[in-house]
């Protein structure tokens, strides 16, 4: 995987609005490869968690219906500029991806 996410968080108020695009490829296990016909793996996120200072806000269980490079958007109430959002993924082979901003 080139880069795992882009997260982007901006302040309204005292809310944050985040962003966040993440690079997978989201496989259902029900395609085939169109060279070998046979059925091309499951691969997909299937956890999601995103912190606001190390405070979980979103826990998130997915499944294989969501679409190749995922984006996500969420808004946390209470928070100020300079906070720290992170969001970890993990997949169902077992890879994590995570990506971090400070709120602007």
């Amino acid at each position: 995987m080139a880069e795992g996410m882009k997260i982007r968080a901006t302040l309204q108020g005292d809310v944050a609005d985040v962003k966040s695009l993440m690079n997978h490829i989201m496989e259902t296990g029900l395609r085939k490869d169109a060279k070998t016909g046979k059925l091309i793996p499951a691969h997909f996120i299937n956890q999601v968690v995103a912190t606001l200072n190390g405070k979980t806000v979103l826990e998130a269980q997915w499944g294989a219906a969501i679409s190749k490079n995922p984006f996500l958007g969420f808004k946390i109430k209470g928070a100020k500029a300079g906070d720290k959002i992170v969001i970890n993924t993990v997949d169902n082979n077992g890879e994590k991806i995570s990506g971090e901003t400070t709120v602007a």
